[in-house]
């Protein structure tokens, strides 16, 4: 017998694995960051560490594509201003029925979809400029930020 498997597959049991590991707390999050060794799951670390910065891996950060600075802003989705404001609790320009980030639930933010490259997003998986795409922990601590109620 032949089982067809997806690339998600992969993706969604790395992610599981990650999270049983971290269900107790966040400090083990240190241990599956990979190339953002100081992120955590708040807000001021995801802007800091994955959205403002490129990481050790070389994964381009965010504000380079999605800015008003010398061009229109990727998606139309502009993080030069205040990023918060910008995409918790805002619908999606993409994808109006979703969220950029909906506090509380991860799997209803367009933001981890895109990350993620799930099926029935606009456009690629990102970043854009990828891979190197975020790692399945770095993703995890995005999840978890947005989990816990994507608060400041």
């Amino acid at each position: 017998m032949h089982v067809r498997t997806s690339r998600a597959g992969p993706v969604r049991l790395a992610l599981a694995i990650a999270a049983i590991a971290c269900a107790s707390c966040d400090e083990p999050l240190k241990d599956v960051v990979g190339p953002s060794p100081n992120l955590t799951p708040t807000f001021s670390s995801v802007n800091q560490e994955i959205l403002q910065s490129t990481d050790l891996a070389g994964r381009t950060a965010c504000v380079n594509c999605h800015t008003n600075i010398g061009r229109n802003p990727a998606g139309g989705f502009n993080m030069a201003g205040d990023v918060y404001a910008a995409m918790v609790n805002v619908p999606s320009r993409e994808r109006p029925d979703l969220m950029i980030v909906a506090p509380g639930n991860p799997e209803a933010s367009y933001l981890v979809q895109k990350l993620e490259g799930r099926a029935g997003i606009v456009g690629a998986r990102m970043p854009l400029t990828g891979p190197p795409y975020l790692t399945p922990g770095q993703i995890l601590v995005i999840r978890r930020w947005i989990e816990l109620g994507a608060s400041r």
